[in-house]
């Protein structure tokens, strides 16, 4: 099957060193993506809640890019910087996903990154 890069300048990380997503058939890949605001390249907030909002807005635009929705999305990475942020992840998550949501795992952030406290990946299939 062809593999296509799937690149959008409404979200952030455009780098030489992974791609946005890569959409191979009916497959989107989209790649851990942080709570930063794409015309800015800082995080969109101090909260989780922002960072996680934006995050998620962030990986609906690179799936727009792909021609899919948060519909199509049967499978989400979380990654917390902070543990206790936990509960505020989800109180924007559900907003997002308010029913059937995907199959989802949450984990640590392994790398420190000053200010930024959540990154979000997933795969969506059309």
């Amino acid at each position: 099957m062809k593999r296509e890069i799937i690149r959008t300048a409404d979200a952030p990380s455009q780098s030489p060193l992974y791609s946005q997503a890569i959409k191979v058939g009916p497959t989107i890949y989209v790649t851990g993506t942080l709570g930063i605001d794409p015309k800015t390249s800082q995080p969109a907030g101090a909260t989780i809640q922002e960072q996680t909002r934006q995050a998620l807005v962030n990986c609906q635009a690179i799936l727009r890019a792909a021609g899919a929705e948060l519909g199509n999305v049967v499978e989400v990475q979380v990654l917390l910087a902070r543990p206790q942020d936990f509960a505020g992840l989800n109180e924007e998550y559900a907003k997002f996903f308010p029913t059937d949501p995907p199959t989802r795992t949450t984990g640590r952030l392994g790398p420190e990154l000053p200010n930024l406290l959540v990154s979000i990946r997933m795969t969506a299939v059309l």
